[in-house]
């Protein structure tokens, strides 16, 4: 996609969450995350790229220790609809007899983080929680369930904070929906 035609795609686009919710969700979830493993010396782990934003506006609102290493698996790549899983990076870190969290932009039909989740309990993960910045709404039930949700979005193509649209836009503070998605 040309800088035009991200521009022009983001001009028609329709915003869904605003940057100050954004960062009022992420300071919500912290504080869940908090709560529950302030005293777990967890394993954080980011899914790479679409995590990165959430990653980073979240880590520093932590006020626990914990280790931190990344994965990244991904079932698009460029495409807009998903594909088979493609494991890119597995974690360096040990998981055997960890808590493990996983941190991610967006559960959407729940498959790729399952399959994470998955594949850190085969690999010997204590327990395996997951974040998410944004969860779709697809009135279906999915594979998993995030712990922790940051932002709840109808069934729509989505963009920003993280999540990008063909390779686009994932700097954005806010999230937008795709014009008729």
């Amino acid at each position: 996609m040309s800088p035009q035609e991200a521009r022009e795609l983001l001009a028609e686009a329709d915003l869904l969450c605003s940057a100050e919710k954004s960062t009022l969700a992420v300071r919500r979830v912290a504080d869940e995350i908090t709560t529950r493993l302030q005293d777990a010396n967890p394993l954080v782990l980011a899914v790479m790229g679409g995590a990165v934003i959430f990653t980073g506006q979240l880590l520093p609102l932590l006020t626990f220790p914990m280790d931190f290493d990344y994965l990244h698996a991904t079932r698009y790549g460029d495409l807009i609809a998903g594909g088979e899983l493609s494991w890119i990076v597995q974690p360096r870190a040990n998981v055997r007899g960890r808590i493990v969290l996983v941190v991610d932009d967006i559960l959407d039909e729940g498959l790729t983080l399952a399959a994470i989740r998955d594949h850190l309990q085969q690999q010997g993960a204590a327990e395996v929680l997951t974040a998410v910045f944004a969860e779709k709404e697809l009135g279906r039930e999915k594979p998993i369930s995030a712990d922790f949700v940051g932002i709840r979005l109808p069934n729509r193509f989505v963009f920003g904070f993280g999540m990008d649209v063909k390779g686009a836009w994932r700097n954005l503070p806010a999230v937008y929906a795709v014009k008729g998605s």
